[in-house]
């Protein structure tokens, strides 16, 4: 099953659409959406190596600007879009100390959680609860996001090959450390 799964998504990776699922994914991950855009990301720079610089352009602008959606949810609609997000998750005690955070520290909180697997919806949306403001917050997103995105580029671009072939040889174990991976994400925002 998961054979077919991922020859799907290498399937719609190389379709004409995909570029517009990738911007509508990684948008709607920097406020909402659970899923991050690297499950787009990824079989799309594998199908087409020689765009993968432009794919991670496109993935960086989108995540930005669903971050400006994510900050106008927490600055603006914190008890009526926000919180039903943060109860979803059972994080209200994470986003009280990122909020406090962010008080604290700023900036420097995007800068580093925009590069970890927690869900990037916590931070712009903390950020927004924070009154933190826009300008930087635009500017650190920028950054952290395009350094996840284009590093994740370049090394499928430079490795793709051998990271395909291990993909494909070894799916159920990539896919259990993607899982891994998302769900400790969501655990760490409970604990931080």
């Amino acid at each position: 099953m998961l054979d077919r799964l991922y020859a799907r998504i290498i399937a719609l990776a190389a379709s004409p659409h995909a570029v517009i699922w990738l911007a509508i994914i990684a948008f709607a991950e920097a406020s909402f959406f659970p899923l991050p855009p690297d499950i787009m990301l990824i079989p799309m720079v594998l199908a087409r190596r020689d765009r993968a610089f432009r794919l991670a352009a496109i993935c960086t602008t989108a995540s930005v600007c669903g971050a400006v959606l994510g900050w106008v949810i927490g600055a603006f609609l914190l008890e009526y879009a926000a919180m039903p997000i943060v109860r979803l998750y059972h994080a209200e005690h994470t986003l009280l100390s990122l909020q406090e955070r962010f008080r604290e520290w700023g900036i420097w909180i995007i800068l580093i959680k925009g590069l970890t697997p927690i869900p990037f919806k916590f931070v712009t949306i903390a950020s927004g609860a924070a009154h933190l403001s826009l300008l930087p917050f635009l500017a650190a997103c920028a950054i952290t996001r395009g350094v996840r995105f284009f590093l994740l580029a370049v090394l499928l671009r430079r490795f793709g090959a051998p990271i395909q072939n291990f993909i494909e040889n070894r799916l159920p174990v990539v896919a259990a450390m993607f899982a891994v991976a998302l769900v400790g994400g969501i655990l760490a925002l409970k604990y931080i």
